[in-house]
């Protein structure tokens, strides 16, 4: 494991559905376990947004060499 901040990220998943005018649709919720911090999505849309763009954050702004 990486000793760089943030290298790791760990979540609690939920999922849920509920009916929204008349049709059911996928709720979600993520949970830092170290903070206790939860956001809530809308649908799953929004939840692979939120993580595409968390995972943008945290990458290296450098590349790093292959391994060989």
């Amino acid at each position: 494991m990486s000793d760089e901040p943030d290298a790791y990220q760990s979540y609690l998943l939920h999922l849920w559905r509920a009916r929204c005018q008349g049709r059911w649709q996928w709720r979600a919720s993520l949970e830092s376990p170290r903070t206790g911090e939860r956001q809530l999505f809308g649908g799953l849309e929004q939840l692979f947004a939120f993580l595409s763009e968390r995972c943008e954050r945290l990458a290296p702004d450098t590349p790093e060499a292959p391994d060989t």
